[in-house]
């Protein structure tokens, strides 16, 4: 994840980032979904199979830690839907893990507010555009405004959240009518996924390239906004790391003499983490580098997540910085910063996990 907002702020105050040192994990724990998205990475559907029990996850504990593990993400399909959620959650914490629930909102309610806030320290709610967009985009009609009333409530509660949305060419127009909704919900983070082609999302494409890009640079400059006019929104991208460049160009035309230290501070980041600092458990306990690849490493019904993370093979290739990436990325003098983007989009297209990323838009 790219944190524009924060990188800005850092590189204009002459600091410089620390490296996140550990794991994040996001594990998902149930297929079924009480949606219907266009892009969902998982294709998830309304059947519950093969979900792990919560004695298989209490039994991994020990190795998430001996790994490295500091962040769960829990996600789904609709993580809500398990009705032992509350009960995981509370295991991670007590372990000392952070951990953070990925929903579409649906099911957050007064009832469950308390508990959230109790087990949670970051909530994410999907927001893929005006209300029209999102509805069809989701696959319900008045989804958007089940996911906007519980952004509502856990503002209100004092729950650390933020948006997420997903860009397509299926969406990309709502980004405008996206920021504005922060600002006037005074929610304090927007998160841009860009698609990745796994799943139902397979059936979507991206915006033209020189849209791509346009599209970009209005993110960054949007960002740029927020912290010249000291707004209290965080701007973070993820899943295309070709931004961190733009986000270096666009930096060093506004600030040349602090562009060194944003340089710097990229280089730090180290751009695409798959397989390195990301990882992901699928509903059926399969490890994958991360949520969109197809290949799987191993599965925990069968060795530990230790054993599984501290594997060679293709893991090995990705722990590589930079990567050894073909295609435009052999001679790319930003290598280092987006250490060649997306594997998951490059199978996708080229069935080659080490070709160029086909969105980079470079």
């Amino acid at each position: 994840m790219l944190r524009i907002t924060e990188y800005i702020r850092k590189s204009l105050n002459g600091e410089v980032i620390r490296p996140f040192k550990g794991i994040i994990l996001i594990w998902n724990l149930t297929n079924a979904c009480n949606l219907f998205c266009k892009h969902c990475y998982s294709a998830a559907n309304l059947k519950r199979s093969d979900e792990p029990s919560i004695d298989e996850i209490k039994k991994q504990i020990p190795y998430l830690k001996k790994a490295g593990v500091k962040v769960l993400i829990l996600s789904g399909g609709e993580p809500l839907l398990r009705d032992d959620l509350f009960e995981i959650a509370a295991l991670f914490k007590e372990n000392g893990f952070s951990v953070t629930l990925s929903t579409n909102g649906i099911l957050i309610n007064k009832s469950n507010i308390e508990e959230i806030k109790k087990y949670f320290s970051y909530v994410g709610i999907s927001i893929d555009g005006d209300e029209k967009t999102h509805d069809a985009f989701r696959g319900m009609t008045g989804s958007f405004s089940k996911a906007l009333n519980s952004l509502r409530l856990l503002i209100d509660a004092g729950i650390k959240t933020g948006l997420r949305f997903t860009i397509s060419s299926f969406t990309y127009k709502s980004i405008p009518f996206i920021f504005d909704l922060a600002e006037k919900e005074k929610i304090p983070k927007i998160y841009f996924s860009h698609l990745v082609y796994s799943g139902r999302g397979r059936n979507l494409t991206q915006a033209e390239k020189d849209d791509y890009r346009k599209i970009v640079e209005y993110i960054i400059d949007r960002s740029f906004f927020y912290v010249e006019e000291n707004i209290n929104i965080n701007v973070v991208t993820g899943n295309n790391e070709a931004d961190g460049v733009i986000l270096l160009q666009e930096f060093s035309k506004r600030f040349p003499e602090k562009k060194d230290l944003l340089y710097k501070n990229l280089k730090i980041w180290g751009g695409n983490q798959a397989g390195v600092r990301i990882f992901d458990i699928d509903h059926r306990g399969n490890v994958k580098p991360d949520t969109y690849f197809p290949l799987k490493l191993g599965n925990i019904k069968e060795k530990n997540f230790y054993e599984i993370w501290n594997s060679n093979g293709i893991l090995s290739k990705l722990r590589e910085h930079p990567r050894k990436i073909e295609g435009r990325c052999k001679q790319c003098e930003y290598i280092e910063i987006c250490n060649g983007n997306s594997r998951s989009r490059a199978y996708a297209v080229y069935g080659d996990y080490f070709k160029e990323d086909p969105e980079c838009y470079i």
